[in-house]
């Protein structure tokens, strides 16, 4: 990950930083952006690569309320494109999430399969230090397929990325983050982040995305 970028970064209205996983700082409270969770399509023509069509879900966004509810923040701004309604502490407990954080992608599946029904996601792990081609395909390939099917992807990742607009978002000890929809037929997507109601939403390449989530995993 390049992390020469993360002085640059601007976190919260307030600069708060990230480390050791978590905020070192609270976040603002919780904001609801959106109370019509049904998908919106942008594009009816789907498929791969440039030009290709894309979908976006509605999400009834909430800011996690701490530093180190970014799993369940996550998990259940996901679960809302689904209609389900579950709060933060419930999926908290269902993760076993601490002032530490929330352990793994794998906790973060375990959650969304008990409030969304057995097996409807999986965990898929990017264990090098970057993404390769086949892993990247292979997100592309999972985000679209969730989205069109009216569920979001959610994402462990660490270090720094620069999103389509040259926003550059930094979380050094880890994080989580929603992928709500995708455009240009799975090149970019877009990312619902609990950790500053101000910079809720923001779009990215997959292949940042691969190379963000690398040495974590995602659940989808």
């Amino acid at each position: 990950m390049r992390t020469d970028l993360f002085r640059k970064t601007v976190l919260t209205a307030a600069g708060a930083v990230f480390a050791g996983g978590m905020i070192a700082g609270p976040v603002a409270a919780s904001a609801a952006v959106d109370a019509n969770p049904k998908p919106v399509t942008m594009n009816a023509e789907r498929g791969h690569g440039h030009g290709k069509g894309g979908k976006e879900l509605r999400v009834r966004y909430e800011a996690q309320p701490n530093f180190f509810y970014c799993g369940p923040a996550a998990a259940r701004n996901a679960l809302t494109t689904m209609d389900k309604n579950v709060t933060q502490d419930d999926l908290a407990h269902e993760m076993g999430t601490t002032e530490n954080g929330t352990d793994s992608a794998h906790q973060i599946t375990k959650a969304l399969n008990i409030k969304a029904g057995k097996d409807t996601y999986r965990t898929i792990e990017i264990s090098g230090a970057k993404a390769d081609d086949a892993q990247t395909d292979t997100l592309r390939k999972d985000v679209v397929k969730a989205v069109d099917n009216g569920r979001a992807v959610v994402a462990n990742i660490a270090g720094t990325a620069t999103d389509t607009d040259g926003g550059v978002h930094s979380f050094e000890g880890g994080h989580y983050i929603s992928v709500v929809g995708y455009r240009d037929g799975g090149d970019t997507v877009k990312i619902s982040d609990s950790a500053n109601p101000d910079q809720s939403s923001y779009w990215i390449t997959t292949d940042a995305l691969a190379d963000w989530i690398a040495t974590r995993g995602y659940s989808a």
